[in-house]
């Protein structure tokens, strides 16, 4: 598993605390921004648990299955089916923990690097007071959709990815991957694919503006 960057781990954490904040916010203080990093890190916290105890249950389900197909049928191709269950409900249980490995570092890092907790304060603070602008021009970037349609968790990714292109000079490359990376941990199935569609037309449009 290879090391996570603190800005990484500071995208994460500002992701987090935007799910925090109500729909249409009054303009933050600076004393409530770190409150809301706090809350993102109790938020890896209990993520942690719910995620073992996914994985626990994705074990059982496994467990009942191919005691399913010792046990109740003497078909061959409905063992083999119930086999073929089980095996995912073990690879869903081992993708659950190796995901959740990954939450003691974040948390640790989140509360003891000031950089990580400074570099996610800086991202809300951003998205907060430039949130007018920033959806102005995801709206422009998005086909036959608009913002306010969007799931939660994809509009704050693209705030994030908007806000550090546009007001924080992170180079466009950068951003995208990362925003890339963080809908593959948070999003839908293929959200990783419409974010990374929607931020290449917005850099298109840089470019030509």
């Amino acid at each position: 598993m290879q090391p996570r960057k603190p800005r990484q781990i500071a995208r994460e954490l500002a992701l987090l605390s935007l799910s925090q904040m109500p729909i249409n916010p009054k303009k933050l203080t600076e004393a409530q921004l770190p409150k809301l990093v706090l809350a993102a890190v109790r938020t890896l916290t209990l993520e942690v648990q719910d995620s073992l105890d996914n994985a626990a249950g994705e074990l059982q389900r496994s467990n009942d299955r191919l005691l399913s197909s010792q046990t109740r049928t003497t078909d061959v191709n409905v063992a083999r089916t119930m086999v073929k269950e089980a095996i995912e409900y073990t690879q869903t249980a081992i993708n659950q923990l190796g995901t959740t490995l990954e939450f003691p570092e974040l948390i640790q890092l989140a509360n003891q690097d000031k950089d990580v907790a400074r570099y996610a304060i800086e991202i809300v603070k951003t998205v907060n007071e430039e949130r007018k602008a920033i959806d102005q021009l995801i709206s422009d970037a998005l086909v036959d959709w608009q913002v306010t349609r969007l799931a939660h968790i994809d509009r704050d990714i693209l705030r994030i990815a908007v806000a550090e292109m546009n007001f924080l000079e992170v180079p466009d490359s950068v951003t995208i991957d990362e925003a890339v990376e963080l809908a593959k941990r948070y999003s839908g199935e293929d959200g990783h694919r419409f974010i990374n569609g929607v931020l290449r037309r917005f850099t298109d449009q840089k470019k030509t503006a």
